[in-house]
């Protein structure tokens, strides 16, 4: 088996989920980390033995022995930071969004090809023994024809920072871009587009929303200027719809998971039960007539799954997935394709709620502006990157 050589860009919160994939897997090492924060840096590497730390990332793009980078850091420097590994001929691996407009995650997926490397984005719900037995339905025709489906994510109270977990940056449009749609309505939005076989988009409508009250000396601090709820109605190409709601705050119970409805039957993903850890889909249908509920134990199919195929651990995540393809195991997810999708749907979202109308997809790229962060000041002197596009 190849030993997979991994240097990982930013030691926040997101790099320690990541290191958590990439020690679970054979034959993978992380040997070199980056960030500026050189407090944050020694840390991270002293938690995980991670023998090469630079402050630079400019140092270990002139490395040689890298399979590849792992882009951790905000989203508005996904984009300079990415293209630049590209540039260096090293594939990339990036953190979800894809960047902080469509503008600029367009230019990253033009410069995969114009570079000739592997590129990858983190869309952690593509995996997993759920959406493993969904694809495989709609696959075979169970549902029929697909009409409509709902994007859904749920937070009482979860806005990063200010309700205590994470970084104050996630409320910084100048770092994040966004807020709650680009937190976790991207997983909710990408996973659907992939089981729907994405659909092209016709048009958008949508609103976003800051109401609650928060914590003053943390608004303070963090800037908070960014959405804690998005709601949006999708059209695609051929009648399809899907709207979407995801909350990191509202007054208001739990919304039911996301779902797929076909003519001949429908889907809806359930959370794991607790204590067990078994997974159930839920399948909707008639029998002659009678509307019919299955409840598909999905937990025993990956079992079974995981016995008698061979790549089967290379769909249980999104970082076991990018090794399979950099050793060749696997052809890959077209995860860049349908990253710059859901790019294209959250802007659309955006732009709706600043025009007060619907937005056709056509618009989206015309009027979608570049907001990667251009200059870092760190103690090493000015970071400077290459404006849009980038290459």
């Amino acid at each position: 088996m190849k030993t997979i050589r991994i240097g990982l860009i930013g030691t926040g919160v997101i790099a320690h989920q990541h290191m958590a994939n990439y020690r679970s897997l054979p034959g993978v090492e992380v040997v070199a980390a980056c960030d500026i924060n050189q407090a944050k840096l020694e840390a991270f590497c002293d938690q995980y033995q991670i023998p090469v730390r630079l402050a630079d990332y400019r140092q270990l793009l002139q490395r040689d022995d890298l399979d590849a980078i792992d882009v951790c850091l905000h989203n508005n420097l996904h984009a300079p930071i990415s293209i630049a590994v590209m540039a260096a001929g090293i594939n990339c691996y990036c953190e979800k969004p894809m960047a902080g407009a469509y503008t600029d995650a367009l230019a990253m997926k033009e410069a995969a090809g114009h570079f000739g490397v592997k590129f990858h984005i983190q869309l952690g719900m593509l995996y997993g023994s759920q959406v493993s037995a969904a694809k495989t339905l709609i696959d075979r025709g169970r549902l029929g024809k697909l009409y409509h489906a709902r994007s859904y994510g749920y937070r009482r109270r979860g806005r990063p920072y200010v309700d205590g977990y994470a970084e104050k940056e996630f409320n910084s449009a100048y770092w994040a871009g966004h807020g709650a749609l680009y937190d976790m309505g991207v997983y909710h939005i990408s996973q659907l587009l992939y089981l729907l076989g994405l659909p092209a988009v016709d048009r958008v409508s949508g609103s976003v929303y800051q109401e609650l009250d928060m914590d003053d000396g943390r608004r303070r601090l963090s800037g908070f200027n960014v959405e804690e709820l998005g709601v949006g109605l999708v059209h695609f190409a051929g009648g399809l719809t899907m709207d979407i709601i995801e909350s990191w705050a509202i007054h208001g119970g739990e919304f039911p998971l996301s779902s797929i409805h076909g003519q001949e039957g429908g889907l809806q993903f359930t959370e794991a039960s607790h204590g067990s850890g078994r997974q159930v889909l839920r399948y909707f249908s008639e029998i002659e007539g009678y509307p019919a509920e299955s409840l598909l134990d999905v937990t025993a199919e990956d079992y079974r799954r995981s016995k008698i195929d061979p790549h089967h651990a290379c769909y249980q995540n999104s970082q076991a997935h990018w090794v399979g393809v950099l050793r060749g195991e696997i052809e890959p997810i077209n995860t860049p394709e349908i990253a710059l999708q859901t790019m294209l749907i959250s802007e659309g979202i955006f732009l709706s709620d600043q025009l007060k109308r619907e937005i056709s997809a056509d618009e989206i790229p015309e009027l979608s502006q570049s907001i990667a962060v251009r200059e870092q000041t760190t103690d090493f002197g000015l970071l400077t990157y290459p404006p849009h596009p980038f290459f």
